[in-house]
């Protein structure tokens, strides 16, 4: 797209240029609040707080002149911006370490309304109009999610995808994007665009050697080999001791040919193949012909 990475909220030390936009993105992040057993203390009720006094600081700096005008946005961006938010995935896997999969379905209306909750303060405080919103992808699919669920043959479906994973993704979904279509009732001046990303990573994986694939499932960086080639016990890049052994988990030789990295993220090839797609508009709602150019051009 040849846009720049956005600088990251939480390495805004040294005056980073901000004057494009900002990360709030964290790894790990769900949309209830984080717990003690969290991989991540920024959920997302955290970003939306960090965001809204990250609005409040630029403000009251371009309030003062001038002398800061390079480094951060100007006013105009926060309603003429695009907001982009893709996170629930933890919230749906993480749970099925600890819940039963009606006990997961169950807690989908909670994390909806807290998800709810946020895109409120966004728009109501932080001024946001335009939304762009990500479903959850196939988690099934994911070979550190197989690793764990899969062992049971009968728990795969004909991809060798967690089945109970890929139902629950599925639900979420139905109910999110419902919440997505109430909100842009309540917010007549606003544009919410909801993402079928779900759709579009599982096309990926059903047809990955038409697309130019050669692993769909098989993690490229990691331990262990075929047929996952994913270990809870080591990451990718990590040296340890596993059973009396120093093991390395080593990147492949040609990550191109793999859709996932390293067991939970997808690699650049596979986000480009996920990005092409998007930009079609057919796997938007509304489709995104129908909203703007992407990206939107700030009129300021």
């Amino acid at each position: 797209m040849d846009l720049p990475f956005l600088n990251a909220y939480l390495d805004s030390i040294g005056a980073p240029i901000l004057q494009k936009g900002c990360n709030f993105a964290a790894a790990g992040s769900t949309i209830l609040p984080a717990t003690a057993s969290s991989v991540s203390p920024f959920s997302f009720g955290i970003q939306v707080a960090q965001f809204l006094y990250f609005k409040d600081e630029v403000l009251d700096l371009l309030s003062k002149g001038r002398k800061f005008s390079k480094y951060i946005p100007a006013k105009g961006y926060f309603d003429q911006g695009l907001y982009m938010i893709d996170i629930g995935q933890n919230d749906i896997a993480g749970a099925f370490y600890s819940k039963s999969e009606d006990q997961v379905l169950a807690s989908i209306p909670t994390i909806l309304l807290e998800f709810e909750t946020g895109i409120k303060r966004l728009y109501d405080q932080g001024g946001a109009r335009r939304f762009w919103i990500h479903n959850t992808g196939p988690l099934g699919c994911l070979p550190q999610n197989v690793a764990a669920f899969g062992k049971d043959p009968s728990k795969l479906d004909e991809l060798g995808c967690v089945s109970s994973h890929n139902h629950v993704a599925k639900l979420f979904n139905l109910q999110f994007r419902a919440l997505c279509t109430k909100l842009q009732g309540q917010f007549s001046d606003a544009n919410i665009t909801y993402v079928d990303i779900f759709s579009i990573k599982y096309n990926l994986i059903s047809n990955y050697s038409q697309i130019g694939f050669q692993q769909p499932i098989m993690a490229c960086c990691g331990n262990g080999g075929p047929p996952l080639n994913y270990d809870s016990r080591i990451s990718c890049g990590q040296t340890k001791v596993l059973n009396g052994s120093s093991v390395t988990a080593k990147g492949c030789d040609d990550s191109s040919k793999y859709i996932s990295w390293d067991g939970i993220h997808y690699t650049e090839a596979a986000n480009q193949y996920v990005l092409s797609q998007i930009l079609t508009g057919k796997y938007s709602d509304p489709p995104l012909s129908d909203i703007t150019k992407f990206p939107p051009k700030l009129d300021l």
